[in-house]
């Protein structure tokens, strides 16, 4: 079978792999439950390869995710709920609909402007899809600000997504220097608990740091998910430079010392 290179293609292609008889038994047997962690994982993928500046693994990677979106769509159709036209036509009118400076009338808008149009088009939206599931006989969802953060999400961005929804209504700090401070005072914390040995307000002390630094990451607008990966990768690559210095002089990880790894971590970090 020749590459496709058109949806609809690619669209046959799952129907056949999900033919009974004929199609493949392990995409037979996925259900939504069983391929959504897939879907997340072709996602980072993505990032990573964007990261990168990977134009190769970029194309294979957004392949990659846009089968996830094929397969779900499959899935639903096979059950009659919806099918890919359906996905297609949904973002479709969604973007055209939350850019209404762009695809109707109301011209051309300053960006402050821009963000207000596109929540309260957000909030219309939301509203019409409770009757929607209220019609459809589904169980609305909770009531609620922060309920339409999805809990599945990272916890580091459902961290800020938190934090922003509730920004909105003033619950929030004026002054990324008051979250300095909050972030001693849990330091602070930590050390207390850690003093009296108790696990589980270790675990929760650890969690409100990580919770205040990624306050901190919001109000300077640093996306904290992506610092922790730049800062990841910085540490791979200076521990790379140990192993590396290390084999060259006949030497490896388990026999160097502390203070040796130290010292060579210190010349990578000169490095850059």
């Amino acid at each position: 079978m020749k590459p496709v290179r058109d949806i609809a293609g690619l669209l046959q292609i799952m129907a056949d792999l999900r033919t009974p008889g004929s199609g493949c038994p392990w995409d037979l047997e996925q259900t939504f439950e069983s391929v959504v962690r897939y879907t997340i994982e072709e996602a980072y993928e993505v990032a990573d390869a964007v990261e990168r500046r990977d134009m190769i693994d970029l194309k294979d990677e957004l392949g990659d995710l846009l089968l996830q979106v094929v397969f779900h769509a499959r899935m639903a159709e096979e059950l009659d709920q919806f099918a890919f036209p359906d996905v297609v036509e949904a973002i479709s009118r969604k973007m055209t609909r939350r850019h209404p400076h762009v695809f109707g009338d109301a011209g051309t808008l300053p960006q402050a402007e821009v963000n207000r149009l596109w929540e309260k088009i957000k909030a219309q939206e939301k509203a019409e899809r409770a009757v929607q599931r209220a019609a459809a006989g589904v169980d609305a969802l909770p009531a609620g600000l922060l309920t339409s953060v999805p809990a599945a999400m990272p916890a580091m961005t459902r961290a800020v997504k938190l934090q922003a929804k509730a920004s909105t209504v003033g619950f929030d700090w004026n002054d990324a220097r008051l979250v300095l401070a909050k972030i001693r005072e849990e330091t602070d914390e930590i050390e207390e608990a850690l003093h009296g040995g108790q696990a589980e307000r270790i675990q929760d002390e650890i969690g409100d740091l990580l919770f205040a630094v990624v306050n901190l990451a919001r109000h300077a607008h640093v996306d904290p998910e992506t610092a922790l990966r730049g800062t990841n990768q910085k540490f791979l690559r200076r521990f790379r430079y140990i192993e590396e210095t290390l084999a060259a002089r006949g030497s490896s990880l388990e026999s160097a010392t502390l203070d040796e790894m130290d010292a060579l971590w210190n010349e990578a970090k000169t490095a850059g």
